[in-house]
């Protein structure tokens, strides 16, 4: 009985494999579902497959209704007692794959780091950092925490790029320039249009921030740099002085033997 049990139990297991690939091959590929629609059907698949199997080899065992049902009054009790952790996961889990608010595939943060979601488990969910490191983040923190999204509606992004110019620069040229920079730059969208805004007279410096958006998020970093060096070079070329931080130093000295300023002329 025990062998069967174990068997019906394995062949469950080898048929939901089965089942999820040829979905995945015959139906959803064709289709060109999103990676997270797949996933979240195929995780669903799975856990109704495997219901089905476990009930099966729950009447095999010669458990009637009675019975099941006294063992799962007393894993209400355990549940009660050291399993909500694991229970709340797992429903986090289940809430995760319906509601969709974080897809395997999409970049999130969470605790100030930045990762990509690789997978969604029953208890816990998988992730990547940008330095390569996976993370192992139970299900329940991103249903009760603040999470934010970067690519659940769309890729798009914006940049961000302040620039300080130095005092008595033209402010007019510097805005054209900016927005000339944003402008030749073929990964900058056209629509929202790239916006120059001038933002405060600093303490060394007149603050500018050029705003461009980007198509793809994962090309923002290269985006930035590329920005940089042709600001860099169109402020060089348009005479324009990128300032940086001064100071006036006063310096004053002391009659020791007094103890006060000398006179001066």
């Amino acid at each position: 009985m025990v062998v069967m049990v174990v068997v019906v139990l394995y062949l469950t297991t080898i048929i939901s494999w089965v089942v999820q690939a040829f979905v995945d091959s015959q139906i959803m590929t064709p289709r060109k579902m999103d990676i997270g629609v797949k996933e979240s059907l195929k995780r669903l698949a799975h856990y109704a497959l495997f219901t089905i199997g476990f009930l099966i080899a729950v009447s095999m065992a010669g458990l009637g209704l009675q019975n099941f049902s006294i063992i799962v009054g007393a894993l209400g009790v355990g549940i009660g007692f050291g399993l909500q952790n694991i229970v709340n996961n797992f429903v986090s889990g289940l809430i995760l794959l319906f509601e969709r608010p974080v897809r395997v595939g999409d970049v999130i943060q969470i605790s100030g780091d930045w990762a990509e979601i690789k997978n969604i488990g029953i208890r816990a969910t998988t992730v990547q950092t940008f330095d390569r490191a996976d993370r192992i983040i139970p299900n329940g923190n991103l249903i009760s925490n603040e999470v934010t999204n970067w690519t659940l509606t769309n890729r798009q992004i914006r940049l961000i790029i302040p620039v300080g110019v130095a005092y008595g620069s033209d402010v007019d040229r510097v805005t054209q320039t900016l927005l000339a920079c944003a402008q030749t730059n073929p990964e900058v969208e056209k629509r929202p249009a790239p916006k120059v805004l001038f933002l405060n007279f600093g303490e060394s410096t007149l603050d500018f921030e050029l705003r461009v958006y980007v198509a793809d998020f994962d090309h923002r970093i290269d985006v930035r740099s590329a920005l940089h060096h042709q600001i860099d070079r169109s402020f060089r070329e348009a005479g324009i002085e990128i300032a940086f931080p001064q100071r006036d130093l006063h310096v004053r000295s002391v009659d020791g033997s007094t103890g006060t300023p000398p006179s001066t002329a």
